[in-house]
């Protein structure tokens, strides 16, 4: 397993694996309205599972530095093809971010699913696991 972690001068450090997020406190975002924050890659990390050699997939690690605290997501990604990685599973983002309704219901996850990967969407995430990937066969 590679590791890659470079990290913004801005965010406080925290341990970078995906689950560790969960730990962090939660932050209260309007779903309508997320919070205009600049997210930084914190790290990448590649599994090869199995003896024979299969596709690369792992996590990768952001975060940000929000008014109200610090803002992780993290997620699996795979790689389907030479230089295409894509996110393993979008319902199955973690993160410390609650997202709040027109309403002022706290979203379920899956009702957060689509704010969440618009997020996502918008990182340069596929280029930081390239050059992860990258690392790894240099």
């Amino acid at each position: 397993m590679r590791n890659t972690i470079p990290l913004a001068p801005e965010i406080l450090v925290h341990p970078t694996t995906a689950w560790s997020l969960r730990a962090w406190p939660p932050l209260l975002w309007q779903a309508a309205e997320p919070a205009s924050v600049r997210f930084y890659h914190l790290g990448t990390r590649i599994m090869m599972t199995g003896d024979a050699p299969g596709p690369a997939a792992g996590q990768t690690v952001w975060a940000a530095s929000a008014a109200d605290g610090e803002a992780g997501m993290a997620w699996d990604w795979v790689l389907i093809a030479q230089g295409v990685v894509a996110i393993a599973d979008p319902m199955s983002l973690v993160t410390n971010v609650r997202l709040i309704g027109s309403q002022g219901e706290v979203l379920t996850a899956q009702e957060s699913a689509r704010f969440l990967n618009e997020l996502v969407h918008a990182l340069p995430w596929q280029r930081e696991v390239q050059r992860a990937l990258s690392a790894q066969v240099n």
